[in-house]
């Protein structure tokens, strides 16, 4: 069995495409995946499944979803271990990483998008793009920051989704089963 932590994007915002983690728990243990948690409103999930194709998760979850609740949803899926790499390479120093935002990508990004995305930068705004995240820090906080998921998936060419550093470390630590 391993374990897996989903994230899923734009859910519970502003009271658009309400998912009841409770149900959204539900849902999931019935398909078979196992030791179904969620943490905050937001839409994170650590499960277990012998499933090894995280792909496979993620468009199972995604027609799920789309079942019960009537839309769809983007779902990125990471492995415990993926995830606690993009936590750990996270290149800022200590005082900005704690601060700072891992804007988590379905698939890592042809190098010639990412020469062309580095090219836009903002006073306020610092991020860097490795492998399958962007790791960003806004002077200001993320509700000010220039940046957003839709430049990101449109400069890149690929679905985002963001977590803070709070919910990493949180994710990890509810993951580590």
């Amino acid at each position: 069995m391993q374990t897996y932590i989903a994230l899923l994007r734009g859910i519970n915002v502003g009271g658009h495409k309400k998912v009841p983690m409770a149900e959204l728990r539900e849902l999931l243990v019935k398909s078979g995946l196992i030791n179904v948690k969620t943490y905050i409103q937001s839409g994170n999930v650590i499960f277990k499944s012998s499933i090894r194709d995280s792909k496979d998760l993620e468009t199972n979850i995604q027609k799920l979803i789309l079942k019960q609740f009537g839309f769809e949803v983007p779902v990125l899926v990471k492995t415990r271990e993926e995830l606690s790499l993009i936590y750990n390479n996270c290149p800022f120093t200590d005082d900005k990483k704690a601060e700072s935002y891992y804007v988590m990508l379905s698939e890592i990004p042809r190098q010639i998008l990412v020469e062309e995305a580095t090219q836009k930068t903002y006073p306020d705004d610092e991020y860097i793009i490795l492998n399958d995240c962007i790791y960003l820090y806004c002077t200001k906080g993320y509700g000010q920051s220039k940046f957003n998921l839709n430049f990101f998936e449109r400069k890149l060419n690929v679905n985002a989704t963001a977590r803070n550093y709070k919910t990493m470390v949180k994710l990890l630590s509810l993951s580590d089963i």
